[in-house]
């Protein structure tokens, strides 16, 4: 199980970088932390989700 934003979900080994664009995120509009680290967006592809990490998705909305 990793827990992304709260959830517990059940994902084999996959990197950071194809977990967010399965999931529809737009990179150039997120953070991302694990396990209380932001992770460069330079990093995402060599970055695979593993048993226990907790995850931090933070998108940017514009408006006013």
């Amino acid at each position: 199980m990793v827990y992304i934003n709260g959830n517990s979900i059940d994902v084999a080994a996959i990197t950071l970088k194809d977990y967010l664009l399965k999931n529809g995120y737009s990179i150039s509009k997120i953070v991302v932390e694990i396990n209380n680290k932001i992770i460069s967006k330079a990093n995402y592809e060599n970055v695979i989700l593993s048993f226990g990490d907790v995850v931090e998705i933070v998108s940017f909305v514009g408006g006013g």
